[in-house]
């Protein structure tokens, strides 16, 4: 099973119901996403507690700020890119959320640090 998109799954399906919070279960990586949806402000907030991550979603005028939310990489089929090919989404209005071996980051900070890894997804 696919922990990471089932986890983009719920955040999809929670900006279009308009939750305000959001529960799913505690991983390193998918507190590192939090991390960088938090960073780039597609996210007011998150708190861990035991092994339970609330994130507080953020709306503009009624509406998620994340208009979507779409996994790349999946585990049948890997996508890895060398810092010069990386994509840029929407022209640079959206995000590539990219492991390196620096951590997880976004293609406009892997760009700068010179460093390709594997896309797991795009937000726009």
């Amino acid at each position: 099973m696919d922990t990471i998109a089932d986890f983009l799954t719920r955040i999809r399906n929670a900006c279009f119901a308009k939750h305000k919070l959001l529960k799913v279960s505690f991983s390193k990586e998918k507190k590192e996403i939090i991390n960088v949806l938090l960073k780039n402000g597609y996210i007011l907030d998150y708190k861990i507690e035991k092994n339970i991550i609330k994130i507080a979603l953020k709306y503009y005028k009624n509406n998620s700020v994340i208009y979507k939310i779409i996994r790349i990489s999946k585990p049948g089929l890997r996508k890895y890119c060398k810092y010069k090919k990386l994509p840029r989404v929407l022209n640079g209005l959206g995000i590539a959320i990219i492991t390196t071996s620096n951590g997880v980051i976004t293609d406009k900070e892997a760009r700068k640090k010179r460093i390709g890894g594997e896309i797991l997804c795009y937000v726009f």
